[in-house]
C-alpha cells in the first residue's frame, strides 16, 4: 500500500513539474530575471561533495530517486527500474517536456548568481525556495542551494536544474512536496483568476464600445503615426548636490514648420524608465510625443540605471538601495526646477516650456515614480502587512518590500506641477495600497500586460484601478504582452538582465504604436486641453487599432464586485473559504 501511494505521489510530482514547465519558466525567472535591489557578496566555495538522492516527502510518506537515475532519464531518455513505477503512467509528451526542463541551460555567471543570491531580495527568494528544497536533516536549504547555483553556473555543464541537483552540497536533497504542490495549486488558481479577469475586461470594453457615440476612426488622424512637428534634442547634465552625483536627462523640444520653436509654451512630459533602464529605453516615445508639440524630458535615474546594474552584476559596485524609491521622484522634481530656472534665464528656452502643465509617463518602478509624483503616498502599514506574509507568486512584492527598510517618514514625493500620469506596468498593491492610490486627484491611465510576471496585471494594475477615486481614470490591457513589451532601446541594453526569450514575449515593436497613440491622446486631452482627442480615449478606439498578437482593450469602469464575480465563476466554492479578489483590501 505504501509503495502504491508513493507511486501515485511520484506520478503527481512528475505531472506537476511538467505543468509548471508548460505554464511558465520558473527556473529562468528565479535564476535570471530578478535584478532589482541587490547587495554584493563574495563567491561561495565549490562544494566538496554533491547530492546523490532526491527524497520526496508528502506528509508522513516518503519516496526517493537517485540523481543518477534522473540524469540518465534526462540525457538518454532511459527509465531505470527505480524510475519506472513513477514514470510509467506519464504521457510521452510530458516525459519529453520534463527531460527538456531538467537540461535547459540558463546563461548566468557565478558572479551574477553570487551578487543576486547574496542580496536581501535574493536571500528572500532563496529562503522561500529552501523551504521546498531542504537539507538532508530537514533544515531550510537556502545556503546549500546558493552554493549549488554558483557552482553550477561556473561548471562546464552550465546552470541547469540537473546540474544544480548535482552540485547540491548534501548527499540527500529533501523535497517538501506538500508545500510544492500547494504553490503549484496557488499558481494554477492565479492563472485561472487572471484568465477570467482578462475575459471580464474584454467584455466590459465591448460593452463600452457598443454604447459609445459612433466615431469612424478610419477618417480620423492616425495617432500611431508621427505628428507634424520637427524637434530638436539636447542632453543636459546637472549636479545633484543632495545625492552628490550627476543627473543626466534628454530634452526634446518641438519646432514649428518654419524651423523655429513653437510660439506657445509647450506642455512638458517627463518619462521615467524602469530598473536597469536608461534614457534610450523610451526614446521612441519621447520622439513621438515631441512630434505632437510636447516638450519631453527623459531622465536617467543614476541609482538604478543600466550602467548601475552592469557595474553591480560585474561585482564592481554596490547595488541600488531602497532609498532610490525616494530619490526617483525627487530627481524628477529637481529636473523640473532646473528647467524652470533655465526657462527664465536662457534665451533659447524662454517662453518655450509650460512647466505648470506637466505629465509623467513611467514604466515599472518608473510607473511607481509617476504615481508618487501625482500624490500617491507610501503605505508603510500595508507594506509591513504584506511583507510579513510568505507570498511566493507576486515577484513585485520583493521590490515593494524594500520600502520596509526605509526610515518611516512623510516623504514629500508629490509635485503640484503634475497634472496627469500614465503608468505602465507599475507596482502599487503594497507600496501604495488602496489608501495611497485613492488619494490621487489627477487623471490616471494604468497600462497592464497580461503576461507580466514581474508586476502581475491583476494585483498590481487591475485591482488597484478599482481603488482610484479620480473620475478621469483609464485601464488599458495589452494581452500577450510582458513586462518588457513597451521598452525600446537596443537589444544589448535590454540584455543587461539575462532574461530568457520566452519571458520577453512576442515582437515588442508591434505593441509600441499602442503606447504612442494612447499617450498622445491622453496628454493632448489633459495637458494641452484639446478635447477633440477625448474620443481616442475609448474602448471603441482601442478596438479599432487592436491587432494580433497583442489584443488591446480599454475600460473606464471596473469594480471590485465585477472582479470577485469573475473569480467566483472559475473557483470551486467552499463554505469555509469565501472568495475575494487578489490583494483586495478593506
Amino acid at each position: 500500500m505504501a509503495r502504491t501511494t508513493s507511486n501515485l505521489i511520484g506520478n503527481r510530482l512528475f505531472l506537476d513539474v511538467y505543468n509548471i514547465s508548460k505554464r511558465n519558466n520558473w527556473i529562468g525567472i528565479a535564476l535570471g530575471s530578478l535584478g532589482f535591489w541587490l547587495f554584493p557578496t563574495i563567491l561561495t566555495a565549490i562544494p566538496a561533495f554533491s547530492a546523490e538522492q532526491v527524497a520526496v516527502f508528502y506528509g508522513p510518506l516518503e519516496f526517493s530517486l537517485s540523481v543518477d537515475a534522473l540524469e540518465a532519464f534526462a540525457k538518454e531518455g532511459k527509465i531505470s527500474e527505480e524510475l519506472a513505477p513513477y514514470a510509467g503512467t506519464i504521457p510521452p509528451k510530458a516525459q519529453a517536456q520534463l527531460r527538456e526542463l531538467l537540461q535547459q541551460r540558463f546563461e548566468a555567471t557565478p558572479t551574477l548568481i553570487s551578487q543576486f543570491t547574496g542580496a536581501a531580495v535574493g536571500g528572500t527568494v532563496l529562503t522561500r525556495m529552501g523551504k521546498i528544497l531542504q537539507t538532508e536533516t530537514g533544515e531550510n536549504g537556502s545556503t546549500a542551494l546558493r552554493t549549488a547555483l554558483i557552482s553550477a553556473a561556473g561548471d562546464s555543464q552550465g546552470l541547469t536544474l540537473l546540474n544544480i541537483l548535482r552540485k547540491f552540497p548534501n548527499r540527500v536533497i529533501r523535497v517538501n512536496l506538500s508545500l510544492g504542490l500547494q504553490i503549484t495549486e496557488q499558481f494554477g488558481e492565479l492563472n485561472r483568476n487572471k484568465d477570467a479577469i482578462v475575459k471580464l475586461i474584454e467584455q466590459q470594453a465591448a460593452t463600452e464600445a457598443a454604447t459609445a457615440t459612433k466615431v469612424d476612426f478610419s477618417q480620423q488622424s492616425d495617432l500611431r503615426q508621427p505628428g507634424s512637428f520637427k524637434w530638436s534634442q539636447q542632453t543636459i547634465t546637472l549636479n545633484d548636490t543632495l545625492r552628490d552625483r550627476p543627473l543626466i536627462f534628454d530634452l526634446y523640444l518641438p519646432q514649428a514648420e518654419d524651423g523655429g520653436t513653437t510660439q506657445q509654451p509647450s506642455p512638458v512630459i517627463v518619462i521615467s524608465h524602469g530598473a536597469a533602464g536608461n534614457r534610450n529605453s523610451f526614446a521612441y516615445l519621447a520622439q513621438h510625443l515631441a512630434s505632437y508639440g510636447f516638450a519631453v524630458v527623459v531622465l536617467e535615474h543614476p541609482g538604478d540605471s543600466t550602467k548601475q546594474f552592469e557595474q553591480f552584476f560585474s561585482g564592481l559596485s554596490g547595488s541600488p538601495q531602497p532609498i532610490e524609491l525616494v530619490n526617483r521622484p525627487l530627481e524628477v522634481k529637481l529636473v523640473l526646477d532646473e528647467l524652470q530656472r533655465r526657462e527664465q534665464s536662457e534665451p533659447a528656452l524662454q517662453g518655450k516650456l509650460n512647466l505648470q502643465q506637466v505629465g509623467v509617463i513611467g514604466q515599472s518602478v518608473g510607473g511607481y515614480t509617476a504615481l508618487g509624483l501625482a500624490g500617491a503616498k507610501i503605505n508603510y502599514a500595508q507594506v509591513q502587512k504584506d511583507c510579513n506574509s510568505d507570498q511566493f507568486l507576486n515577484l513585485s512584492l520583493l521590490v515593494q518590500c524594500e520600502a520596509a527598510r526605509l526610515p518611516i517618514s512623510n516623504y514629500s514625493l508629490q509635485d503640484e506641477r503634475i497634472k496627469a500620469v500614465l503608468a505602465i506596468n507599475p507596482f502599487t498593491s503594497s507600496i501604495f495600497g488602496q489608501t495611497g492610490l485613492s488619494s490621487l486627484k489627477v487623471p490616471v491611465m494604468l497600462v497592464a500586460s497580461s503576461d507580466d510576471i514581474f508586476t502581475p496585471a491583476v494585483p498590481e494594475q487591475i485591482q488597484p484601478f478599482t481603488w482610484l477615486n479620480t473620475p478621469e481614470k483609464y485601464l488599458v490591457l495589452i494581452e500577450k504582452a510582458t513586462h518588457f513589451t513597451t521598452i525600446g532601446g537596443s537589444s544589448s541594453e535590454r540584455s543587461v538582465l539575462p532574461i530568457p526569450a520566452e519571458v520577453l514575449g512576442p515582437n515588442p515593436s508591434l505593441a509600441r504604436p499602442y503606447i504612442n497613440a494612447l499617450s498622445t491622446a491622453f496628454f493632448q486631452n489633459y495637458l494641452a486641453n484639446k478635447s477633440e482627442y477625448s474620443s481616442y480615449l475609448s474602448a471603441a478606439y482601442t478596438q479599432s487599432i487592436s491587432q494580433e498578437p497583442f489584443k488591446l482593450s480599454l475600460v473606464r469602469s471596473l469594480t471590485a464586485i465585477q472582479i470577485n464575480q469573475a473569480i467566483d465563476s472559475v473557483t470551486p466554492k467552499s463554505p469555509s473559504q469565501p472568495q475575494q479578489a487578489p490583494n483586495s483590501q478593506p
